[in-house]
């Protein structure tokens, strides 16, 4: 596969109550991110994938992946060419590069580089 999937997420309103269920009913090893954000990482086991509980800060949940890309930019510049919209530009963050689209009918998609 050319872009793999290498990063999920899913945020709520309540990320005690998310982090808790998810590690309980697939028995995921979760663990809090350090510092202040309001954020577990799902430890990647087996074939699959890790990934993230969060906090939304707006408090409307969403489930997002992420795709594997050299290049977000040329990837978000493509998505728009195909009718996608841009919603969260280029970011650096300390460990990986990220940046979110919507599809032409609003789902939206994670970018990363670095992970």
């Amino acid at each position: 596969m050319a872009h793999a999937v290498t990063h999920f997420e899913v945020s709520g309103k309540d990320l005690d109550k998310l982090q808790s269920f998810y590690s309980e009913l697939f028995g995921w090893k979760v663990q809090r991110a350090p510092g202040e954000m309001p954020y577990a990482m799902v430890e990647k086991e087996g074939d699959g994938i890790g990934g993230g509980i969060g906090q939304a800060p707006d408090g409307n949940g969403h489930v997002t992946f992420y795709v594997s890309t050299d290049d977000p930019q040329a990837t978000l510049d493509k998505a728009e060419q195909l009718g996608g919209r841009t919603i969260l530009t280029v970011t650096e963050l300390p460990m990986v590069t990220i940046a979110l689209f919507a599809d032409p009918e609003g789902h939206v998609i994670g970018l990363a580089k670095g992970m």
